[in-house]
C-alpha cells in the first residue's frame, strides 16, 4: 500500500512522528502524560491553561494591590465594584467577554463587564 509516496514500510511514526516536549518540562511530567487517552490529553490542556489564567491573574491582582495607588475611578466602573479592580478576559462557550476582577482578602471576586468586540 503506498501512502503519498511511501510505502508500506514506513511507520506512521516516521510519516506522522509525535510532538517533541518542551525542554524544561519535567521527565515525571512527560511520562505522566504518554500514558494518557486523546480525550484525558485534551482534558489536562484545558485545565492547565485555565490553571495558568487564574495564577497570572492572582500576580496581577496581588500586584496591583501592593502599589496600593489610588487611581481616578473609570467612568464604566459600577458602584459595587472597588477601583482597584482590573479587567480581566474570560473565554465561555467559544464567546470572550470582559469581567471586572478584584481581590478580597483570599479570594478573587469578578463582575461581568461586556462581550469582547471581535474586532479587537
Amino acid at each position: 500500500m503506498v501512502f503519498s509516496g511511501y510505502t508500506e514500510s514506513a511507520t506512521l511514526d516516521t510519516l506522522f512522528p509525535p510532538p517533541a516536549p518542551p525542554a524544561d518540562l519535567p521527565t515525571d511530567v512527560i511520562d505522566s502524560l504518554d500514558n494518557y487517552s486523546p480525550e484525558l490529553l485534551r482534558h489536562v490542556a484545558s485545565y492547565a491553561e485555565e490553571l495558568a489564567e487564574y495564577r497570572e491573574r492572582e500576580a496581577r491582582l496581588a500586584k496591583a494591590e501592593d502599589e496600593d495607588e489610588i487611581e481616578e475611578r473609570p467612568d464604566d466602573l459600577p458602584d459595587d465594584v472597588p477601583s482597584k479592580a482590573t479587567i480581566t478576559i474570560k473565554e465561555i462557550n467559544d464567546n470572550r467577554y470582559y469581567y471586572w476582577q478584584w481581590r478580597e482578602g483570599n479570594r478573587i471576586k469578578s463582575t461581568y463587564k461586556s462581550p469582547v468586540n471581535p474586532d479587537e
